[in-house]
């Protein structure tokens, strides 16, 4: 016969480790693969790239798990690491590019804005140039055809300098966060490995005679 307590205490296949860590591997995987498509695509940095980066962010903090810290660097650990901070410093990249490529306080980038500026005012004056007579005929239309070439002449330019600057943002944050994730979990192996302090008195040596 078999033992109930034995079929108790067996946990179901699902639950084992490694179906968590394909699990784990899985999702982050599908994260990786949404990043790399969206930051192949061509055009301008779009806010939908920020909203796909803060997505990732959700998934692999709920998702990932590291093993336990161990000193060393070809251990399981910091194979996990590494790969972690990576993921990190990457949605890091992808959720900062739309600000990098807008806002010229977090990346100034002067001389390529105002040589990206004089790129639009071409564009606007060879969208004029290819209407030749046509162009006298709807002067709304020819403003609105000249105010989005330029816009998007610019954005073209600020997105491929933006784009080359992102691996060292993306470098930064892995390395930022990789440091801090392996100063905490090896604080927190040493902290479970202290011995607990020895208490004294008549409650840690028992009743006296």
């Amino acid at each position: 016969m078999n033992d109930p307590s034995a079929r108790a205490g067996r946990r179901p296949a699902s639950d084992a480790p490694g179906h968590d860590a394909a699990g784990q591997a899985g999702v982050v995987g599908v994260g990786l693969a949404a990043v790399l498509t969206f930051a192949l695509a061509q055009g301008s940095w779009q806010w939908f790239a920020t909203f796909i980066g803060v997505t990732l962010f959700a998934v692999i903090f709920a998702f990932q798990g590291r093993p336990a810290w161990t000193p060393g660097i070809r251990t399981p650990y910091m194979r996990s690491l590494v790969a972690y901070a990576l993921v990190v410093g990457l949605c890091v990249a992808i959720t900062l590019a739309p600000m990098l490529q807008r806002w010229d306080w977090l990346f100034p980038m002067s001389g390529t804005r105002s040589g990206c500026q004089e790129l639009g005012r071409y564009e606007a004056v060879r969208t004029r140039a290819a209407l030749g007579d046509l162009a006298d005929r709807d002067r709304a239309a020819l403003a609105y055809a000249q105010v989005k070439q330029s816009g998007e002449a610019v954005a073209d330019c600020l997105s491929a300098t933006t784009t080359l600057w992102l691996p060292l943002y993306g470098a930064g944050a892995a390395v930022l966060v990789g440091a801090g994730a392996w100063l905490r979990d090896r604080a927190r192996s040493r902290e479970g490995l202290r011995p607990a302090s020895s208490s004294t008195g008549p409650a840690a040596n028992g009743p006296q005679p």
